[in-house]
């Protein structure tokens, strides 16, 4: 149960509270404090900017991970090793002898171990670095035994033993020792010993050579030929079986024709492929007669080894009589033993299994393993530096992303690979990545601007993939191949080349301008499209035109084109003509409307118009910048992040360095001339009056209801036609007048 009585301190990063390590003291009680309050859980023993062994010895529990619990067990045991646990917070690259607790056995035996790595190097040193601890080499060259269980040359002063090692060496491959050295444990030992013996008794066993020193090479051959003596006895018996399928069975003179025209020296295997000698019937190799040019040395080779030579025939029966006289050779070769110290020649192997000195190799390797609890002390003591220097670094990385947010911009993340330089910017926030599928899921997320990169070096066997993200400046010359260089935190440089871009908003003076490039970039599309299929539908009417035949006639005459009939038109042409009055109309209208405004209100008009167009866009990405969040991308490189880490405006502007040019007032020698300032100034006013003359004469006064500004033009300045609309005359009907139905009556 954690214990709530300890007084954390807290801090503001990153637009969050967390809490602040300060002392050694917050160390000893990592493990009450709440892992809500952790910015991470778990990340990766790869890929960070760290000592690669000071994360291996942060994973307490060696599964890849570094969790919260593996973090709580290191500060334990370092608080409980280092006696003044305020100076962890330091980071130092050695630790002073006296600041080992000796109060504790183990500080005790980091003490003891710590002297005698010192003693060894021949040092006198009261401090112990990373460097000292770490060259295991160098601490175990002079020792004769280190712990590890392997004995080397250099365990013994016996030159019976050395020359016994060395062969148990060549014959085992042997195991690495602490000091470099290559040498033997105890189980290479007894497998050497038991190779020994074994291949003694094979060799005692060897039966004997049914054609003396020629039997290898006769065996040899005989496996090769078997198959195909074999298939010429069995081809035999069937053309004697079947006298009409002889031609069939023996080598078909279409076949040798196919390839007689060819460099034969290069058809050996189909030459291989006819049968070894003639087929007659006869079951029986001739062995005067021609064999097949493929196999006839190797036949005669064996011939002169295993067969008789007065023999002018070899049948079947006998071709197997020499198959089983090396059956017992075979046989004896298929359960060799010991192959491993056959190179060392029986001669030297007898020698050693004389002189037996397994008994003196074994007692050699257990007065080296006597010594394992002070080689393993060592290894505590490479722990202990590595620790003592690099745990407060893991930790600022873990519990609060403090060198994140680091003001200092020389301080970076563990997780931070670089700085991609592109498009006259430097983007410092640069990760590895590892699980592209993980990225592809999780990184839109983020909200930031992300290039994806593979870069290359001539001093690294295999390209690294990396994500940066671009948090200043414009996305116009950022595109899928472009390339750029990556330099890694030791100064690497790379060849990076963008293989995929994830689209946020980078600014919100990009976001202002992100509405014209889209309606640009639409209107380029629309009229390169048009343009492509005019271009198109022009090529193909042409190219129809051009094969088309001439239209022939009853009387096989070709007749002539239809005339223009302008009757066809007159609708389009009315049609134009409807459309370009009603642009006019609206024209005009706003014209009107626009006449009665002041100048300040004309400003106000274009403002308004300007936020309409760019005001979503800047709204929206000031919303997004808010809430860029590093999480989603740290996540999909296999880290658990516990709370949000935003890369708000401000901070992202220190992320990205843009270029800054100096104001340069030498004059450029190949600048292109343009004309001179008083020149442009008179094109204008020019360009200006002209527009204002036309308007004048094509009566936008008299459009706009101004008399003063009438066209002086008697075709642009003709009054309006008023309309007269004549009532139409309607003539009065007397009405009968109502008579009473009692004068009717009458």
């Amino acid at each position: 149960m954690k214990n709530n009585d300890y007084k954390w301190a807290f801090q503001n990063i990153g637009g969050a509270t967390r809490v602040k390590i300060q002392s050694g003291e917050d160390l000893r009680h990592l493990g009450e404090l709440d892992q809500k309050m952790w910015t991470i859980l778990s990340c990766p023993t790869s890929g960070l900017e760290i000592d690669s062994k000071s994360l291996k010895y942060a994973d307490t529990d060696a599964d890849g991970k570094i969790h919260v619990n593996d973090i709580v067990n290191t500060a334990n045991w370092l608080t409980n090793v280092v006696r003044d646990a305020d100076t962890l917070l330091h980071s130092e690259d050695g630790i002073a002898l006296s600041n080992i607790n000796q109060d504790s056995e183990e500080g005790q035996q980091l003490y003891a171990s710590a002297k005698q790595i010192l003693a060894n190097l021949k040092k006198e040193d009261e401090v112990i670095t990373v460097a000292d601890s770490s060259d295991s080499i160098a601490i175990f060259a002079q020792t004769q035994f280190n712990g590890d269980g392997i004995i080397t040359e250099g365990s013994t002063a016996d030159e019976d033993l050395q020359k016994t090692i060395a062969a148990a060496i060549a014959a085992t491959g042997g195991s690495m020792d602490r000091s470099g050295a290559q040498g033997v444990n105890a189980d290479q030992i007894e497998a050497f010993y038991t190779a020994l013996n074994e291949y003694k008794a094979w060799q005692e066993a060897k039966p004997e050579l049914p054609y003396g020193e020629d039997t290898d090479k006769g065996l040899e051959l005989f496996c090769a030929l078997n198959a195909k003596v074999k298939d010429f006895f069995l081809r035999s018996r069937l053309a004697a079986f079947n006298q009409d399928s002889t031609a069939a069975l023996d080598v078909q003179v279409s076949r040798i024709e196919a390839i007689s025209a060819d460099n034969l020296t290069e058809k050996g295997d189909e030459i291989a492929s006819y049968p070894l000698q003639r087929i007659t019937g006869k079951a029986e190799l001739d062995l005067n007669a021609p064999f097949n040019p493929a196999w006839a040395s190797q036949f005669e080779t064996l011939k002169a080894i295993a067969v008789d030579k007065k023999k002018k025939t070899l049948c079947e029966e006998e071709w197997n009589e020499i198959g089983a006289a090396f059956a017992a050779y075979t046989a004896w070769q298929g359960a060799k033993a010991g192959a491993a110290v056959e190179s060392l020649g029986m001669e030297c192997i007898e020698a050693l299994l004389k002189a037996d000195k397994k008994t003196a190799l074994l007692e050699l390797v257990e007065q080296d393993k006597a010594l394992e609890a002070e080689a393993n002390g060592i290894d505590a003591v490479d722990r202990l530096t590595h620790l003592y220097r690099d745990f407060y670094t893991l930790l600022k990385n873990y519990i609060t992303l403090q060198d994140f947010y680091d003001p200092d911009q020389n301080v970076k993340a563990i997780f931070q690979a670089g700085t991609l330089v592109i498009d006259q910017r430097a983007c410092h926030l640069t990760m590895l990545v590892t699980n592209p599928g993980a990225q592809a899921a999780l990184a839109p997320v983020s909200g930031i601007y992300l290039i994806y990169c593979t870069c290359t070096s001539k001093q690294k066997p295999a390209p690294i993939e990396i994500v940066a993200a671009m948090t200043m400046g414009e996305t116009g010359d950022l595109y899928v191949g472009k390339n750029a260089i990556f330099y890694d935190r030791n100064g690497l440089d790379y060849d990076a080349v963008i293989t995929k871009i994830i689209d946020n908003p980078i600014s919100i003076k990009q976001a202002f301008w992100s509405p014209y490039r889209r309606l640009a970039k639409w209107a380029e599309d629309l009229i390169n499209k048009r343009a492509a299929e005019k271009d198109a539908k022009m090529m193909s009417e042409t190219t129809a035109k051009l094969q088309e035949k001439p239209a022939v006639g009853a009387d096989g005459k070709p007749q002539a084109a239809m005339p223009f009939d302008i009757a066809k038109f007159a609708g389009i042409f009315a049609a134009i003509g409807m459309a370009l009055g009603m642009i006019g109309t609206a024209l005009v209208a706003l014209g009107k409307g626009l006449s009665g405004l002041t100048w300040w209100q004309y400003i106000l008009i274009f403002v308004v118009i300007i936020l309409l167009i760019s005001g979503p866009s800047m709204i929206m990405a000031w919303l997004k910048l808010r809430k860029r969040n590093i999480a989603p991308i740290l996540n999909a490189n296999g880290w658990a992040v516990n709370a949000a880490s935003i890369v708000n405006i401000r901070f992202g502007a220190t992320l990205t360095d843009q270029v800054n040019f100096p104001i340069v007032k030498i004059k450029d020698p190949f600048a292109e001339k343009g004309l001179a300032p008083w020149k442009r100034w008179c094109i204008g006013i020019a360009c200006a009056l002209v527009v204002c003359c036309g308007l004048w004469l094509g009566n936008i006064g008299g459009m706009l209801g101004s008399e003063k500004l009438r066209s002086p033009l008697p075709c642009f300045n003709k009054p309006a036609e008023e309309v007269v609309i004549e009532e139409a005359a309607v003539e009065e009907v007397p009405v009968a007048e109502e008579v009473p139905a009692e004068e009717t009556a009458e």
